[in-house]
């Protein structure tokens, strides 16, 4: 199953079920343009095989970036950039979708000291993260057009579809959580007002990409926070975007406060056997959405076995299997992968020994990776995990320094 192709609600073919999830690659250039790093990257993932590959996170908003080194799609003047970038991606006749995102109070100090969110509900993480604002309508309308500008540059770059995002605490997913909206207004409230601005930037991307461009929405199957976004939520707000027939939906989870992705429940214990057993992180969840919902399905986090991946998407429980880290870990391998002649990728997995630094050090060897691919580099994974867990706001620090001195 998993070398089948895939058609899309759109029209569009995928060539086969297997995706390169986003990770953010933090290598723009300091105007926040793609750089010849993103074509090397690319091309290499293009030659895995795999039927899509979605970008790491492409901010709409220079002033609220996820990552220092984020590509940020706002200017035509970067359109043979982004077209190279593009090229690079469909060696093989796969597609590659931009994912589109404004990070809220997500954005760390280094951006910005005030970033915008639905309300003033401060990020306590590290002391990385200022009080936020709470957005006016202007600041809302503006966040909408600069998804559809981003949307229409991706597409006028020759990228194969978008990927809104609005999970893992970005924007968008801050404002469909009641513990970081509080507005009182059309925008807050309800679900069916928290819902609003996501709903409304796909209507407006869509008339801007028209029907046969695909659209994907990356979603939390839940905040895994008391009083957060629920599972209950999200399948109501997955029957929402059943009717405004996007093309694929991708299933994840937390935010930066929870990370589910680092395989932890709410109650910060291990995840249950059942789902060790299972391998993908939301398996469960994906079983509730289809008794909702007709939308095709994407999974990311966890699928490592070959016979696994058959066996979800033989079983119709998802549609499309997304893998992040073994694009890293094992790039070298997913072709064999793909043809059913290496039957498991490797799960590596990083330990300092620390607690506190467990989520950083990950996060930090694997970025380093990335860096290392975009310069023509092979995996390195002799790394020292403290030095990884600090290697992430060192970056940051680093890169706003040459920012003011430029």
């Amino acid at each position: 199953m998993i070398s089948t192709v895939l058609t899309l609600p759109c029209g569009v073919t995928l060539n086969n079920r297997l995706v390169k999830s986003a990770m953010t690659e933090r290598i723009s250039n300091r105007k926040y343009e793609p750089t010849k790093g993103h074509q090397q990257l690319y091309e290499d993932w293009a030659l895995t095989g795999a039927g899509l590959l979605i970008t790491g996170n492409v901010v709409i908003d220079r002033t609220h970036l996820e990552s220092a080194g984020n590509v940020c799609f706002d200017d035509d003047k970067m359109l043979p950039k982004l077209k190279s970038w593009a090229a690079s991606g469909k060696k093989l006749g796969n597609h590659i979708w931009v994912q589109i995102s404004h990070s809220g109070r997500q954005t760390n100090r280094f951006g910005t000291a005030r970033p915008l969110a639905p309300s003033e509900v401060q990020l306590k993480k590290l002391g990385l993260f200022g009080k936020p604002k709470a957005m006016t309508e202007q600041d809302i309308q503006n966040v909408i057009k600069g998804f559809t500008k981003a949307a229409k540059l991706a597409k006028e770059a020759g990228f194969t579809g978008v990927q809104i995002h609005a999970a893992h605490g970005y924007l968008l997913s801050q404002f469909l959580s009641p513990n970081t909206n509080f507005r009182t207004d059309h925008w807050g409230g309800s679900l069916e007002n928290r819902s609003r601005l996501l709903i409304t930037i796909i209507r407006e991307v869509r008339k801007i990409v028209v029907a046969d461009f695909p659209i994907s929405v990356k979603l939390n199957s839940a905040d895994f926070q008391r009083g957060g976004f629920s599972e209950e939520d999200s399948l109501e707000v997955v029957k929402m975007l059943d009717q405004e027939k996007i093309d694929l939906l991708e299933i994840s989870g937390g935010t930066y406060e929870k990370l589910a992705f680092f395989l932890m429940n709410e109650e910060g214990s291990e995840l249950k056997e059942s789902t060790k057993q299972r391998e993908a992180y939301f398996i469960d969840f994906a079983k509730k959405i289809r008794a909702v919902s007709k939308l095709p399905l994407m999974i990311t986090g966890g699928f490592r076995s070959y016979d696994f991946c058959n066996e979800v998407l033989s079983n119709g429980e998802v549609d499309l299997i997304g893998m992040a880290r073994p694009f890293i870990t094992n790039r070298e391998d997913i072709s064999s992968f793909l043809k059913g002649e290496l039957s498991h990728l490797n799960n590596l997995v990083l330990r300092t020994g620390l607690k506190q630094f467990e989520d950083a050090a990950e996060g930090g060897f694997y970025a380093r990776q990335l860096i290392r691919f975009s310069k023509g580099k092979g995996l390195k994974t002799n790394m020292n995990p403290l030095w990884c867990s600090m290697f992430l706001v060192l970056y940051e620090f680093r890169k706003a320094m040459a920012k003011k001195l430029s």
